[in-house]
This record gives structure tokens, sequence and C-alpha cells, in this order.
């Protein structure tokens, strides 16, 4: 090929990839760049001029350029990687999610000269996630399943009201969140907020932790101190774990509810006290309650509005939203790049019945985060507690949306009995949705 065809052919190529709108580079076998189209450009805020000629993690600058380059990975290996999610620093210092795909650059007799690598920017994608999780966000709960977007609708009205509430639910579905929505939506939201666990202290400190004491009420007590409740004034008072509560204390408390006035730990008169009373327990407290362990009276007084909290498993389409919430503030909190979770990971995640629930998805994340430098969580990064035994139960890679939800409602169908309508109710989705996906799918 003479010297002006060559050129020719340059020219032609520079037009082509001008023309693509995912940002294309190439590099040669010392890694110094050697071509640099217009979109990438763009995406970097980086000139063809200033990149050509110099080593590409100086242009590209990648959280994976360091230990796990993606295009390193293809010219030691041969095998081309497929829409790797990273993060960029621009030339501008600006941060920006995008993809990368890499594959050989080979002349024509076969011989590999060097590497190309193209990558596209997901600032959209990202900015619609967000919006997207927005949605699903109320107070800081996050949820989009239909039994949490209920009592999400019904909070507004309760915090109006003055009427105390019992919040039940498992450890670590989030019932401190549901008190902090409810006082931060009342008209004390400018009172504070307590929060007192009733089942973390013996039955003298947890009274009082509650009601406070006078100067030489005990050995120890040279001068007054107010309880919670004191502290809790024009505000409100939110007793997390009620049902671990001893017989004593609840017929104080209840005198509380009652009258709305108390006495310290070891004073003559009684107090008034304008608080409102959210109580939370993990405890099936009406069976409690029918065992004669928590007094028929105070359950009445704190069961004026009831809220039921859903145990994770119960509400498994929130954990790819929640998955992602916890990866983003692991992301802050420890300066890290990681992009999100691997589809297998996923599939382990939705398969496993959470009894720590959001609580134990959290620490999950954060232990996963700790051994994931940056790209994607894989099975590998997960605790070996939760990845079942059985791994042929785990999609393999490649598997495809469509196939993932045949699956994901096969084992729907199959936890609730082949029942319909309980497997529509636990997906939040209509009965009608699920016979369509069903016949989609060819679901037996």
């Amino acid at each position: 090929m003479t010297g002006k065809s060559s050129k020719k052919s340059e020219v032609k190529t520079d037009t082509i990839l001008n023309c693509v709108a995912d940002g294309v580079f190439t590099v040669d076998l010392d890694w110094k760049t050697t071509s640099f189209n217009r979109a990438a450009e763009e995406i970097t805020s980086i000139s063809k001029e200033e990149a050509i000629g110099r080593p590409c993690c100086e242009v590209f600058r990648a959280n994976i350029c360091e230990g796990e380059c993606a295009l390193r990975q293809t010219m030691e290996t041969g095998v081309n990687i497929i829409n790797k999610p990273v993060y960029i620093m621009t030339g501008e210092g600006k941060r920006v999610p995008i993809s990368v795909s890499t594959a050989l650059l080979k002349d024509k007799k076969g011989r590999v000269v060097g590497g190309v690598e193209t990558f596209r920017d997901l600032t959209m994608v990202e900015e619609l996630r967000k919006e997207l999780r927005r949605q699903y966000t109320f107070e800081e709960i996050i949820s989009k399943s239909r039994r949490m977007r209920q009592i999400f609708s019904t909070l507004p009205q309760i915090a109006e009201s003055e009427s105390t509430v019992l919040i039940v639910g498992e450890s670590g579905t989030g019932k401190e969140l549901i008190a902090r929505a409810i006082h931060g939506l009342s008209p004390r939201q400018e009172g504070p907020l307590v929060a007192v666990n009733c089942g973390a202290l013996p039955d003298t400190l947890l009274e009082s932790e509650l009601f406070g004491y006078v100067a030489g009420a005990f050995t120890d007590a040279r001068k007054d101190k107010p309880g919670k409740f004191a502290i809790a004034e024009g505000g409100t008072i939110f007793l997390d774990e009620i049902g671990d509560m001893s017989p004593a204390l609840q017929v104080r408390l209840l005198r509380v509810l009652q009258e709305r006035e108390y006495i310290p730990l070891g004073g003559t008169r009684s107090i008034k006290t304008n608080v409102r009373v959210i109580a939370a327990t993990n405890k099936d407290i009406d069976k409690i309650t029918r065992e004669g362990t928590f007094r028929q009276d105070l359950y009445y007084r704190i069961n004026v509005v009831k809220i039921v909290l859903p145990a994770l498993k119960d509400r498994r389409e929130d954990v790819p939203l929640l998955v992602e919430y916890f990866i983003d503030r692991f992301n802050r909190m420890r300066g890290k790049d990681i992009a999100g979770i691997s589809e297998e990971a996923m599939a382990v995640f939705i398969q496993h019945d959470w009894p720590g629930n959001i609580r134990e998805l959290e620490n999950v994340i954060e232990h996963a985060s700790i051994l994931c430098r940056s790209g994607l969580i894989h099975i590998e990064h997960l605790p070996e507690s939760l990845v079942p035994a059985d791994v042929e139960d785990i999609p393999p890679a490649g598997t495809t949306l469509a196939e993932m939800e045949a699956r994901y409602i096969l084992q729907a169908l199959k936890r609730n009995h082949g029942k319909k309508i309980a497997t529509a109710r636990e997906l939040g989705i209509d009965k009608t949705t699920l016979w369509r996906k069903i016949k989609k799918y060819g679901i037996a």
C-alpha cells in the first residue's frame, strides 16, 4: 500500500470513528495512545492532541487503571470484555460513570499490535436510576412493594394525630425509620425525638433512664438527673422493644399514658409530660398479651394505631433498590468506586430469606464493599454463609433479564404453593399481570 492510499485509509477510519457515539481509543504494545475519537474527547474532556502518544492510564484515569485494567486483561488473555461498569475522572476533574468494552488490535497477518477500548457515558442512565430511586423513597425509607407503599400513604395522617402508635415487625425491618418519619411529618417535628431500647437495660436502669431520678435516690445519685421523658418534652419518645419491658415498668408506663404525668425515681411529686409515644416490638404482642406477659390495659393504650412492617423476604422486589442504595452509601463513606452487583450475586440476594432483614442486607453489602476494590460485587465478595451450597441454583453468567424474571416467578410460585393471588401479592404485581407472564414464559 502506497503512502497516499495509507493516508486515505487513516482519514476514512477517523471519519467513521468520529461518527460513533461511543468513545473509542487504541493503544500500541507500549500502552501509548494511538487514536482517540471525537466522542472520547467529549466524554473525557481531553483533546485528541493531548491524548495521542501518552500512556492510556494518564489519559483515561479510570478507577480500574491501577489493578484491574480491562484492556490489560484482554491483552494478556485474549478474551474480550463487554460493558464493564467503571468510573473515570475527566480532564475537568469530574467523576463520570461509563461502561467499557475491549478487544485486541491485530494487523493483516493476525499479529497483535495493540488493543482497542470503547466506552459509553452512563451519566444519563445514572441520573435516571437516581430519579427512579427517589420515586420509591419516602422520608429515607426505600421501597416499591405494595404493602410498604400502603404504609407510606397512611403515615402523613398518622403523623398529624397525637395518637400513640405501635410498630410491629421483625428485627431489622426499619421500625425506627418509620418512627422518625412519623415524628418528622408531625406538628412536633421541631421538638426532640428520643429513642430508648427497652430490651437493652435491666429494670432499675431502665426506670431511671425513662423517668430520671432526684438527688439521694440511691448511693451515687448526687444530683437530679432528667429522664428520657423530660428530654423528649414537646417532642416524641420512641420506645423500642417494648415487649421486653417488665410487668412492674409496664404499670408505670401505663400511668404516664393515662395521666400524662410521672414521678422520678426517689421523687415525691408528679411531673406533667407533653410527649407523644411511639412504641415498637419484634414480638408477637397479641400472643404475649393473651399469655399475660404483657398487660392487656397497656396493650390497648399503645395499640391505638398499629403499623405492621413486612419482612424483607415478603418484599423481595425491594432488594435491588436497597442493594443500590447501600452500595452508593458505602462508596461515599469509604471513597470506593463500586459500580454495582453482578447478576449471579443478585440472584443469591433474591433467593436468600434475609432473617436479619434490611440490617442483614446492609451488613452484607458492607462486607462486600470491603473485599471488592472496584467494578462489580461478585459472589466471591459475599459472606460464605450467604452463598447456597448448591451453586447450580445460581443463574449462570449471560442469563437474560427475561430468564431471571421467569426463574423468579417460578420460585415465588413454589414458595406460595402454586397460589396465584398470594404469589402476585408477594411480587407486588396485579394477578392479571402474573397470569400474562406465566403464559409468556410457559411456566407450568
